[in-house]
C-alpha cells in the first residue's frame, strides 16, 4: 500500500476549539468596524469586548483539559522542538504539521495575549466623550488616559498586525504548501497518517466546554457589575 493510501481522516480540532476560533474571528472584527463607526456603535464594540474576553478565558481553560491538539502542551513548543522545526529537522513525535505548527502555536500565544491586553485597557479606558470602561473607577485618570491612548493607538496597530501575519500565512500554506487550513479549522479533520492519535471530542467533552463557557461569561459578567457597584 502506497503511503497516500495509508492517509486518513483524523479529528484534530474538536468542536469547542473551532466555534471558539470562529467566534472570536466574528466578535474581532465586530468590535473593530464598531469603533471605525462610532457613534451608538460603541455599545456593541464594548458588548463584543467582553464577549472576547470571555472567548479568551475559555480558550485558557480549554489549553489545559481541552482536545489533545487544542492543548498548550501539546502544541506549545519547547526550545529544542523549535530550533528542530526552524531547521527543518522535527521528529516524528513532535508532530510538528498536525495541530499548530511551532510558529503557528507562538502566534496563537501572541494573538490571545495582545487581545487580552487590548480587552484589559478597554475596561479601564476612558475617551473623555460618552464612553467609559466599567472598572475605570479603580484606577487613577492618568492611568486610565495612558491605557486608552494604548489602546487607540498601539494596541489597535498591533492588533492589525498580527490579524495581516496570521492571513499571509494562511495564504502561503493554502497557495505554496497547499494546505487549506481554514476547511481543517471548519470540519475539524485533517488527513493524516493512521499513527497520529485523535483528539476527544463526544459529547462528554462539548458538555464541559459548554459549562467552561458558561462560567467564564459569567466570571466577565461579574466582573464588568463591579464597575456599577
Amino acid at each position: 500500500m502506497s503511503e497516500g493510501k495509508a492517509l486518513r481522516p483524523v479529528r484534530v480540532w474538536d468542536l469547542p476549539t473551532r466555534l471558539f476560533h470562529w467566534l472570536l474571528a466574528a466578535c474581532v472584527i465586530g468590535s473593530v468596524l464598531s469603533a471605525k463607526l462610532g457613534g451608538n456603535a460603541m455599545v456593541w464594540h464594548m458588548r463584543l469586548g467582553y464577549a472576547v474576553l470571555a472567548l479568551i478565558a475559555f480558550r485558557l481553560l480549554w489549553g489545559l483539559v481541552g482536545g489533545r491538539w487544542s492543548r498548550f502542551a501539546q502544541f506549545v513548543p519547547g526550545p529544542g522542538r523549535l530550533w528542530r522545526y526552524l531547521r527543518g529537522r522535527s521528529r516524528p513525535a513532535d508532530f510538528a504539521e498536525v495541530g499548530h505548527n511551532p510558529l503557528g502555536a507562538l502566534s496563537v500565544l501572541a494573538m490571545l495575549g495582545w487581545l487580552l491586553l487590548q480587552v484589559g485597557s478597554g475596561l479601564i479606558a476612558d475617551d473623555e466623550i460618552a464612553i467609559t470602561g466599567p472598572l475605570v473607577r479603580f484606577v487613577s485618570l492618568d492611568t486610565s488616559l495612558a491605557w486608552t491612548s494604548h489602546h487607540k493607538s498601539w494596541g489597535q496597530w498591533g492588533l492589525y498586525l498580527l490579524l495581516g501575519l496570521h492571513l499571509l500565512a494562511l495564504l502561503y500554506y493554502g497557495l505554496v504548501r497547499r494546505r487549506n487550513l481554514p476547511a481543517a479549522m471548519w470540519h475539524g479533520d485533517k488527513t493524516l497518517a493512521p499513527a497520529v492519535p485523535a483528539a476527544r471530542d463526544g459529547a462528554a467533552t462539548r458538555l464541559l466546554a459548554l459549562a467552561l463557557l458558561a462560567a467564564c461569561a459569567a466570571g466577565v459578567a461579574w466582573l464588568v457589575s463591579l464597575g456599577a457597584a
